[in-house]
């Protein structure tokens, strides 16, 4: 055998160990992130606990609607890969739902913020104590993939599609659509009604919001709510250059990476358009850009690299803020990189490979990689996040298997709002709406 024909051997069976490998390390990562939704699961609701380390407010109380929503995917991820059983992921999310249909809601929205013994809600901010329309969303988002998942026609499965979908009929979207308004409203309370006066619009975390108003079976919100108000912010429409980069949507160097995180857990982006963007394009384009500031590293921020990369929403070394390239303290956050593995994952690998296997004994715990980190002054934050956990674990499965994606878009209340929404998607192919 020739030289070279030995050296291309080599080089493949190299390719394959690398690949075996990576396998391995998602794995590894995805199992131990799911300690979060399953062991520090609140024992009595089974919902997803705000974050693992205290805080000023009893963090093993202290439920989160939005990362129950991200929780219950990952829950279903691991169902699929066979970490866990079809039926204990079932009994978990069926204590959940049971849970909710109890606790405290406002029109039938829920809070940012439950207390997971009680059912009552727990203030997010001194006005911020009634409906979060945002975070119901993500929670409903979660629901909805549960239903698809759990679609065998045995009693207890179809009991707990059943229980969800009182759940999701009762959101009256078309609350928070205030009369004389375009956009939907984030919050409502009844002691403060809409003091918060924070409208939803966009380039943001909340594309899933007007989605799933308009997709409601019960209190839907007509087409012009997102096409007159999500859009309807100076943020909105970018189509600058960045490093090089075009970016179609979205603030100056494109903000937080949990942008392109949260809705699109489930919101299936590869091939999905409308009259305002390429959304695989939009967050492949944010996701480069974001990079290539860290890569360019206008701050000088030490350990910054190829390996190290990652701006988002997540704790920092002097509080929580939402990190990005116009707002660069120096803290990389591991899912800012890893839950970006749909749209890069090549890069996204390498950073994944570096956070576990050269700083993995800094930031590797039982219940997953902490939540971020200063490669300057060695900071390491004491604990984790629901709402940065969850993406971490959905986005490296909707890239491993596009699970998440597949049961979102299965359901056909999805699929009806996005084609009135004017969507084009594969997965609305030969679909009509009467």
């Amino acid at each position: 055998m020739h030289n070279n024909q030995l050296s291309g051997l080599h080089e493949d069976a190299l390719t394959q160990a690398s690949a075996n490998a990576d396998v391995a390390l998602l794995d590894l990562v995805q199992r131990g992130t799911l300690a979060y939704f399953r062991d520090f699961a609140h024992p009595h609701s089974g919902m997803a606990r705000e974050r693992s380390n205290e805080a000023s407010y009893d963090y093993l109380e202290t439920v989160t609607t939005g990362g129950t929503g991200f929780g219950i995917m990952a829950l279903l991820a691991a169902s699929e890969r066979g970490f866990l059983s079809r039926i204990a992921v079932r009994t978990h999310l069926a204590r959940i739902v049971a849970f909710l249909g109890k606790a405290e809601r406002y029109h039938g929205v829920f809070p940012h913020f439950l207390h997971g013994s009680s059912g009552v809600t727990i203030a997010f901010s001194e006005f911020d104590d009634g409906g979060d329309l945002v975070e119901t969303a993500f929670l409903m988002m979660g629901l909805l993939c549960a239903r698809e998942y759990f679609s065998r026609a045995n009693p207890k499965e179809a009991r707990l599609r059943e229980d969800i979908d009182r759940i999701w009929h009762a959101v009256e979207w078309d609350w928070h659509a205030r009369a004389g308004h375009d956009a939907l409203y984030w919050h409502w309370s009844p002691r403060h009604e809409w003091k918060m006066n924070h409208a939803i619009t966009g380039w943001n975390e909340a594309l899933i919001v007007y989605v799933l108003a308009c997709a409601s079976p019960t209190h839907a919100v007509a087409p012009e709510h997102y096409h007159r108000g999500w859009t309807a912010s100076p943020h909105f429409v970018n189509g600058q250059r960045y490093h090089g980069i075009t970016l179609p949507l979205g603030p100056p160097l494109g903000g937080p990476l949990f942008f392109s995180h949260y809705s699109f857990l489930g919101l299936d982006p590869r091939g999905l358009s409308d009259r305002y963007a390429d959304y695989f394009e939009q967050n492949r384009a944010h996701t480069l850009i974001n990079r290539a500031h860290c890569l360019q590293n206008p701050g000088g921020f030490a350990g910054y690299g190829a390996d190290c990369w990652g701006l988002t929403a997540c704790d920092g070394e002097h509080g929580y803020s939402a990190f990005a390239p116009d707002n660069d303290h120096g803290i990389i956050a591991p899912t800012a990189a890893i839950a970006a593995m749909p749209y890069t994952p090549a890069e996204s690998m390498q950073a994944l490979r570096h956070f576990l296997l050269t700083r993995g004994g800094q930031l590797w715990t039982p219940l997953g990689f902490r939540d971020a980190f200063s490669p300057v002054s060695g900071w390491v934050a004491q604990g984790q996040l629901a709402i940065d956990q969850g993406p971490l674990m959905v986005m490296i499965e909707n890239h491993r298997s596009g699970l998440l994606w597949s049961l979102f878009m299965r359901a056909p209340e999805v699929r009806t709002a996005l084609t009135r929404l004017g969507f084009s998607s594969p997965h609305l192919a030969g679909w009509l709406v009467d």
